[in-house]
């Protein structure tokens, strides 16, 4: 019973007081989107990337901006950063992470194309294949990758 009243109190609340208290309430994240993308050959895209925390290389991705959803998220990150479109864009995994506080959802993808040039933000981008992957590649993007062919990415047209 106490909890019916509490309900009903919070639903006659005015809508902004409510957003406001979920708002202060609640932990925030920044959300990103990020693709495992395939060729025609088997290889994995991967960018190096002049921002990103890490030196190195990692799986190509971005932040979502406000409203957007995440694979336009990653198809307008694709366009921006290597000039690349992309096809058959599937769900592979979220996750979650506390430093930085950030929600990351990840897709497999093919490339239609090749990447035909780099923002200011990519200093390099390469195809690679599986048993090439680079040595400072992360060992969480490692291991999705591997997911990634495992759970049956497609290379052929």
């Amino acid at each position: 019973m106490l909890h019916d009243l509490l309900g009903a109190i919070w639903r006659g609340v005015p809508k902004s007081l409510r957003r406001w208290t979920i708002r202060v309430s609640q932990s925030h994240f920044a959300v990103s989107a990020g693709a495992i993308i395939t060729d025609n050959e088997g290889r994995v895209l991967l960018l190096k990337h002049r921002f990103r925390p890490s030196p190195g290389w990692g799986i190509p991705g971005g932040f979502i901006e406000k409203g957007e959803q995440p694979e336009d998220a990653l198809r307008r990150e694709l366009r921006e950063e290597v000039e690349l479109e992309v096809k058959d864009v599937k769900l592979l995994a979220t996750r979650a992470f506390n430093e930085p506080k950030q929600i990351e959802i990840l897709f497999t993808a093919r490339a239609i194309d090749d990447t035909e040039r780099l923002s200011f933000e990519i200093q390099k981008a390469a195809w690679f294949s599986l048993d090439e992957l680079p040595p400072d590649l992360p060992k969480d993007q490692v291991e999705l990758i591997k997911r990634a062919f495992t759970d049956g990415v497609t290379t052929n047209d």
